[in-house]
């Protein structure tokens, strides 16, 4: 049985979409080879970089508790067992906007996926979002999201991580209360934003990795998610 690598995350580029309350993604050349030639004053190799203006919250990313919960685990303090390991990715792309995920729509979804939620996985949501509209305005308006409720269902079945591939876990549109990141401040648990390729993991188990930089005191980071399969 042979494995395959699935990758689960946005490009970062200049222009690309970002939630409006954080820091738009800018690029910017450094040096170029030429330049660097000229500087060291060597004839055969210039090293050329672009310097990065990114939010914590960039593209695929995962949160510090410190992010929506005052004295919570900054990023660099958070297990790193929250953001690798099994996990199992369940389909809830029939909830649409204005509906939220409730405790019933991932009981059908987790008995529909064959798997089983266990303490300590991370649990992907995939909601089709991605899928119908990135690359357009509505990527960050009108998607589901967790109830409090949904989100507690989750939390209390031992989830560590928490990821969907929408711009938050939340029904942001509408929930002001901001449901999914209140129980995850409860529980000290994380959660990931903006996957994608989550039809190419979904009603599997897989093992999981979207290690953050070690950034100190971060209210998130951006990652590299994948998943690796089992063909």
């Amino acid at each position: 049985m042979g494995l395959k690598l699935i990758d689960l995350s946005q490009e970062i580029f200049q222009g690309m979409s970002v939630f409006p309350m954080h820091q738009k993604t800018f690029i910017m050349t450094n040096m170029s080879h030429e330049e660097n030639m000229e500087m060291t004053g060597s004839p055969t190799v210039g090293f050329s970089a672009r310097n990065l203006l990114i939010s914590e919250h960039c593209g695929t990313h995962s949160d510090g508790v410190s992010e929506f919960k005052p004295g919570g685990p900054t990023i660099d303090k958070m297990p790193l067992e929250y953001f690798w390991g099994s996990a199992i990715c369940i389909d809830l792309s029939h909830i649409r906007y204005p509906d939220y995920i409730e405790p019933k729509d991932l009981e059908e979804a987790e008995k529909k996926s064959g798997q089983e939620i266990k303490k300590g996985d991370i649990v992907l949501l995939y909601t089709g979002h991605h899928n119908r509209t990135y690359g357009t305005d509505k990527f960050q308006t009108d998607y589901t999201g967790l109830s409090y409720e949904g989100a507690k269902w989750l939390a209390e079945k031992g989830v560590v991580n928490i990821g969907v591939d929408a711009p938050a876990i939340d029904q942001t549109p509408d929930d002001i209360r901001f449901s999914g990141h209140l129980v995850c401040g409860e529980y000290n648990i994380t959660n990931t934003e903006n996957l994608c390729n989550l039809d190419q993991v979904v009603n599997k188990r897989f093992l999981y990795i979207g290690l953050p930089l070690k950034i100190r005191d971060g209210s998130g980071s951006p990652i590299r998610a994948v998943g690796l399969v089992e063909e």
